[in-house]
Formats: structure tokens, C-alpha cells, sequence
């Protein structure tokens, strides 16, 4: 059974989200063991960012795959 859009849609989101908050968390505990100190803004910032790079590796690597199965044709 397939998911609607929508509720693709909210799983795209809730996953972006979750993947946020584990960055975000994981700089807060991880950069301090090598000496990086930054600010809550700063670490959140730098998530975002992380984010943002993430949902574009993806957005690639799914249509990559997309291309693969229809060249398999």
C-alpha cells in the first residue's frame, strides 16, 4: 500500500526535523571533545546548514536512482 502525498509530505518533514534535532544535539555533545566552542545560536545555525545540505544529498541521490530504474527499461 502507498502513502498519499500528504502524508509523504509529512514524513519528508517529520524526518528533516528529527535530522535537525540529532545535528543539532550531536554538535552540542561532540564539538567540545575537539576543543570547538560555539554558541546555542551558532549551533543551531550551523545545523540548519547541515540540514539544508542533507535534504539536497538526498533530493540527488533520489532522482539519481529515479534516472537508473528508467534507464534499466
Amino acid at each position: 500500500m502507498s502513502q498519499t502525498r500528504l502524508q509523504s509530505a509529512v514524513e519528508s518533514l517529520a524526518n528533516v526535523a528529527i535530522g535537525y534535532a540529532v545535528a543539532v544535539a550531536s554538535q552540542m555533545l561532540i564539538f567540545p571533545l575537539f576543543g570547538i566552542h560555539v554558541t546555542l545560536a551558532d549551533n543551531l545555525l550551523i545545523g540548519g546548514y547541515f540540514t539544508l545540505i542533507s535534504i539536497a544529498r538526498s533530493y540527488a541521490v533520489r532522482r539519481w536512482f529515479n534516472r537508473r530504474r528508467e534507464w534499466q527499461r
